[in-house]
């Protein structure tokens, strides 16, 4: 049961009664009207447990975008219902500020009818965001005293990452026709594919040449190349302590992920296979054997409830995860850090395995927080910020010389150039028949 302001305000109004009747008159005057008229008002209201509540709408939003979640209400009774509704969901299913009014609404609902309800959810966090309860509160007619009841009607809104890079992805595409022998320009080199014969051009590598065929005919003829396809890449996401960290107000996991959907994106339309996984001690998501047309949402679905673990990331066990993922040779893509001691102490060690049998990238996102540190001037505390960015910068152009040094190929930028970074690095080593 829950009483009202009007109750309240009736019962303020009492104390001139009690004032022209001192003692227990003037207050049972008061207080017997009032509790009647409180009984007949739960006893009018519409019950609240018997009320049938079913859940529709949106399953899965992108972070950003709005959820719609349909909630119809029957009621079954002979009563009409006169209600205040709470749709509870977690704060982060909200903007800042809005939960109050984006989850409370206003309905009345004559017997044996239905009415349908609307909450937008404008969630801020990626993951499975699922309902709390919903609290009814039934008023009588007089409004003075409503029932209140709680039921629990699950549903659950999985909100997807932005995929902000989709953006770069018609250029990548561009290029990747372009490579791939659509348009006047065809890539040749050691280790493509053979696409077919034409005649020769002044200009044209003397080694693309094909001296049998040019033996059969009156030109000279030479070979055309295409990339490489139906090559197989492994995304492997550091899931560890490292992957937390903001840069601005972006997670590094986050961007990470990012520049993995657009890489998956656009190898799969250049006919690779993709596969993923998600790792620190234990495998937090694997993505393993999808088509070409299924590979992306299955990413965005394995990507969405990820998080980072506030633990060391094992290397080693990393790389014996990534070797089993890639039992033939397959371009190996590591989304991690750059900072010195996870690199140099744990991953350095046992990267050579990795490199022994897959070409590697190494992704990792660029801080521009300390490019401005660098440029810091003019204060004694400003100095010290410059000087600590110099020594910061002169260890990871350390770290990367030696993962160099190994044979991987290092990409590292901000977070909104990462993902095009990426794809160019990858088109380059798909140009060159390195995959």
């Amino acid at each position: 049961m829950a009483l009202t302001g009007r109750t309240a305000a009736l019962a303020a109004s009492g104390v001139f009664v009690v004032a022209l009747l001192p003692g227990w008159h003037g207050v049972l005057a008061v207080a017997l009207p009032l509790l009647a008229a409180v009984l007949y008002d739960l006893a009018r209201a519409a019950p609240v447990r018997s009320l049938r509540l079913e859940r529709s709408g949106a399953a899965s939003a992108r972070l950003g975008d709005r959820a719609e979640v349909h909630l119809t209400v029957t009621n079954p009774s002979g009563r009409l219902l006169r209600a205040k509704l709470r749709d509870a969901w977690p704060p982060s299913s909200w903007q800042p500020g809005t939960p109050y009014e984006a989850s409370r609404h206003r309905l009345t609902v004559p017997p044996g009818e239905r009415r349908r309800l609307t909450t937008v959810l404008a969630p801020t966090r990626r993951g499975d965001h699922q309902s709390v309860r919903v609290t009814v509160r039934s008023h009588g007619p007089l409004g003075l005293a409503a029932r209140q009841g709680s039921h629990a009607v699950p549903w659950t809104v999985r909100v997807l990452p932005p995929f902000t890079s989709r953006r770069h992805l018609p250029a990548k595409l561009s290029r990747l026709r372009e490579l791939d022998g659509r348009t006047a320009v065809l890539a040749r080199g050691e280790g493509t594919e053979f696409d077919s014969l034409r005649d020769y051009v002044p200009g044209d590598d003397v080694r693309s040449i094909d001296w049998r065929a040019t033996a059969r005919q009156s030109t000279v003829a030479v070979r055309t190349w295409r990339p490489e396809r139906d090559r197989h890449l492994l995304l492997v996401l550091d899931t560890g302590r490292t992957s937390a960290g903001r840069v601005g107000d972006v997670p590094r996991l986050d961007a990470a992920m990012d520049a993995a959907l657009l890489l998956t994106a656009l190898a799969s339309r250049a006919g690779d296979r993709v596969d993923l996984l998600a790792y620190d001690r234990a495998v937090r998501a694997a993505v393993r054997g999808r088509r070409a047309g299924d590979v992306l949402p299955a990413v965005v679905q394995a990507l969405a409830p990820l998080r980072s673990e506030l633990i060391e990331t094992d290397a080693a066990g990393m790389v014996t995860a990534a070797m089993a993922g890639a039992p033939r040779r397959s371009l190996v893509v590591l989304f991690t850090t750059l900072e010195t001691a996870p690199v140099e102490l744990e991953l350095l060690p046992v990267l050579p395995r990795l490199t022994a049998r897959h070409p590697v990238i190494v992704a990792a996102v660029a801080d521009p927080r300390i490019a401005e540190m660098s440029r810091s001037r003019g204060t004694p505390s400003a100095v010290y910020e410059a000087a600590a960015a110099a020594r910061h910068e002169l260890e990871r152009a350390r770290t990367v010389r030696r993962l160099r040094d190994t044979g991987v190929t290092v990409v590292e930028a901000p977070p909104e150039d990462l993902p095009p970074a990426l794809a160019d690095a990858y088109l380059a080593l798909k140009m060159a028949g390195r995959l």
